[in-house]
């Protein structure tokens, strides 16, 4: 939150920001409660999946573009290059949080994106043992400001985190790259099983945005997804709570980009801030988990799934 308001920093009432519509709950928390009401700078959320959309969207003062990709928590895929395309024709700034895939899958900055913003706490970090963000840049100027801002208003980072997050970056490949491994083979699995009304995974071609995903991925040899998926449980909130709560070797906490699983129910957890008709919209059905596979054995990580699904 101190990487995201850094950026936000940067607008001057009178600016225009246009943000997805699926974006992380404390990012929606922060606009709707704090931003929008202290500054009385203009904001708007939109669906980002038509480009044509966007371009009708993006007006005279609108200085930052806000997205996710896949988004937090229902894995929207956006055309990054594409956006990033119509962002400099139209003069404004994309900025992309790029948590949920992390440097080692996607490259933003490579694909025109002129802010990327990583949450350090999940997969650059990666062990859930430090709470940090990290803004990255192509432009010297625009590094400069933000710099600037950062120290006039004390966002930085205390070193010991820093340390923290760059010993952990040192293994960032080898974990993401095996909970993107794991979330593959468990999405197949998943999408096979009676006790699952539905399956999110960027790297299954069911996926709506499946060829987006392989087209901003960083490495060709990858599938598009990450560790990060979301499934529908076939049945209601009850049925949903007794899943979750029958869980052994995944533990039920928000988080994610750890070496551990975790999964959550965004509706009651991270997205309770959401209003409910604009979660209704987006899909944050109360049967909806999210779910950060870890670097566990797959198969164990199958077997605890299975065994919870049964209790149902």
């Amino acid at each position: 939150m101190s990487a995201t308001i850094s950026v936000l920093s940067t607008l001057e009432k009178g600016d225009h920001l246009l943000c997805i519509d699926d974006v992380y709950g404390g990012t929606q928390r922060y606009l709707r409660k704090v931003f929008g009401p202290q500054t009385g700078i203009a904001w708007e959320m939109i669906d980002f999946s038509d480009l044509n959309k966007v371009r009708a969207h993006i007006k005279k003062n609108t200085k930052l573009v806000w997205i996710e990709s896949p988004t937090n928590p229902t894995l929207k895929c956006t055309d990054i290059a594409g956006v990033a395309k119509i962002c400099h024709e139209k003069g404004a700034l994309l900025v992309i949080d790029n948590t949920f895939m992390s440097p080692a899958l996607q490259n933003p900055l490579k694909l025109g994106a002129d802010i990327v913003m990583h949450s350090l706490t999940k997969y650059i970090g990666g062990h859930s043992d430090v709470v940090a963000g990290a803004l990255m840049f192509n432009s010297p100027e625009l590094y400069d400001k933000l710099y600037f801002n950062i120290k006039s208003i004390g966002t930085c980072l205390a070193p010991f985190d820093a340390w923290i997050a760059l010993r952990g970056s040192k293994t960032l490949k080898l974990r993401a790259e095996k909970a993107a491994d794991n979330a593959l083979v468990l999405a197949k699995w998943l999408e096979k099983c009676p006790k699952v009304e539905k399956v999110l995974y960027p790297g299954l071609p069911s996926h709506p945005h499946y060829k987006i995903a392989l087209k901003n991925r960083a490495n060709t040899k990858l599938s598009g997804g990450s560790g990060m998926l979301g499934l529908y449980v076939k049945g209601d909130l009850q049925d949903t709570n007794k899943f979750l709560s029958s869980l052994k070797l995944v533990t039920l906490a928000e988080s994610l980009g750890g070496i551990e699983s975790l999964i959550e129910s965004p509706a009651l957890m991270t997205h309770g801030s959401v209003p409910p008709d604009h979660r209704r919209m987006l899909g944050i059905d109360d049967n909806y988990c999210r779910m950060s596979v870890g670097i566990e054995d797959v198969q164990d990580i199958i077997d605890d799934i299975k065994q919870a699904l049964d209790c149902i």
